[in-house]
C-alpha cells in the first residue's frame, strides 16, 4: 500500500450559488438553510461530500456510502455486502491478508468448511467470534485499498465483528454565506421526490450566495484511513469540479470560485490560523445594497489580510511548507 500523508493542511473553499437551493432544509419545506436573523445562508458538510462523492463515483471510483446496486442500504448492510463479495473472491481475501497468513488461514477454513457463504459470514460475524483481530485487519484492507471516500472522510461501522469508528482524515466544517441573502419570493408548485412516493412544494431559491467553507487535512488521522498523496490530490480536483457537475434542476449555477490550501510543515499540526474564513472580506461594490446582490460583480473581494499571513509564515523553518491556490478566471490573486 502507498504511504500515508505526513503534512497536515488547513483550506478555505468558496463557491457561489445563483437562483438555486444549496442545501434544501427537511424541516423547513425544504427551503434553502438559513440564519435568518443574520440572512446566512448556510450550507452542510455533508453536502459538499455528497457533491464530491458523486463526481468520484462518475470518474469511476469506488464509492463506500453509496447504493448497493440499484437499491439503498444503510451502512451496515452496505458493509456486509462488501464482506460478502471479499471472501467470496479468493484473489482478493488473499490481497487483504498478503502479510498475514495466519490470518488468511482463519477465514479460508471457515469458508472451506461452511462450503456456503452466508454461512461462513454468520460465524466471522458473530458476536462470539474469538477472531475479532483478523476481521479488524480485513476492515483495514477495505478501508485503505478500496474506498477513497472513507479513507478521505471516514465512517463508522457497527456490523457484529467488524464495529469500529474511522475518523475521516478531511474535515469540512458548515459553510456560511458572506453576503446576506435573500429568498427568491415563489408560488411554483413543483414535485418532490421522496423514497418512495411525491408531494407537491414550493420551489425555494436564494437570489445570490457566496459560501466559504474551513477544512483540514489531518496527517494523524491520515495513518489510520490511509489517505495517499494521491487521495489528496484528487480530493482538490474533486471539490473543485464537483459543484458545477450536479445536474439536478435545485442545484445548477453552482460555480467554485477560490481554493487557499496551506499546506504544514512536517509536525505542525492544523488551526495554526483559526478559521481562514476570518481573513476574508466580502462587501458590496459601491451603490450596490445587500438586498440587490445578484452576481459575484456585485461584490468586492478582499484576501489581503489573509494573504499577508501567508507570506510571512511560509518558510522552511516557519510553519507553512506550501500554499497551494486555485481561482476562477475572474478573481486575480498574486501570492508573490
Amino acid at each position: 500500500m502507498k504511504e500515508t500523508i505526513k503534512n497536515s493542511s488547513d483550506f478555505l473553499f468558496i463557491y457561489e450559488a445563483i437562483q438555486c437551493n444549496p442545501n434544501g432544509d427537511p424541516d423547513q419545506e425544504n427551503k434553502p438553510r438559513m440564519d435568518y436573523d443574520t440572512s446566512t445562508n448556510l450550507v452542510t458538510d455533508t453536502r459538499v461530500k455528497r457533491f464530491i462523492r458523486d463526481y468520484l463515483k462518475e470518474k469511476g471510483n469506488p464509492i463506500f456510502v453509496d447504493m448497493e446496486g440499484n437499491s439503498k442500504v444503510s451502512v451496515d448492510n452496505k458493509l456486509r455486502a462488501v464482506i460478502k463479495r471479499t471472501i467470496e473472491d479468493t484473489k482478493d481475501l488473499e490481497r487483504a491478508f498478503i502479510e498475514n497468513k495466519n490470518a488468511l488461514e482463519v477465514y479460508k477454513n471457515i469458508i472451506e468448511k461452511e462450503k456456503d457463504t452466508e454461512k461462513a459470514l454468520a460465524i466471522i460475524m458473530d458476536k462470539k467470534f474469538k477472531d475479532k483481530e483478523v476481521n479488524y485487519e480485513l476492515l483495514a484492507y477495505l478501508v485503505k485499498d478500496k474506498f477513497i471516500d472513507v479513507r478521505m472522510f471516514g465512517s463508522a461501522f457497527a456490523v457484529a465483528g467488524f464495529t469500529k469508528a474511522y475518523t475521516g482524515a478531511i474535515q469540512l466544517n458548515w459553510g456560511y454565506s458572506f453576503n446576506k441573502v435573500e429568498l427568491i419570493d415563489s408560488s411554483s408548485i413543483v414535485t418532490i421526490m421522496n423514497d418512495d412516493s411525491s408531494t407537491f412544494g414550493k420551489d425555494y431559491r436564494v437570489h445570490y450566495s457566496l459560501l466559504g467553507f474551513n477544512g483540514t487535512i489531518n496527517g494523524g488521522a491520515a495513518k489510520t484511513t490511509g489517505l495517499t498523496e494521491d487521495d489528496v490530490k484528487v480530493f482538490r480536483e474533486a471539490i473543485w469540479e464537483s459543484i458545477p457537475a450536479n445536474p439536478t434542476r435545485t442545484k445548477l449555477n453552482q460555480y467554485p470560485k477560490l481554493y487557499i490550501e496551506i499546506v504544514y510543515n512536517e509536525g505542525v499540526s492544523n488551526g495554526q490560523f483559526g478559521d481562514l474564513r476570518n481573513y476574508i472580506k466580502i462587501n458590496p461594490k459601491s451603490g450596490i445594497s445587500e438586498k440587490q446582490i445578484r452576481k459575484f460583480n456585485d461584490l468586492e473581494l478582499n484576501t489581503d489580510s489573509l494573504f499577508s499571513i501567508l507570506k510571512k509564515n511560509t518558510g522552511k523553518d516557519k510553519k507553512i511548507k506550501e500554499v497551494i491556490l486555485k481561482s476562477s478566471p475572474d478573481i486575480s490573486i498574486n501570492l508573490n
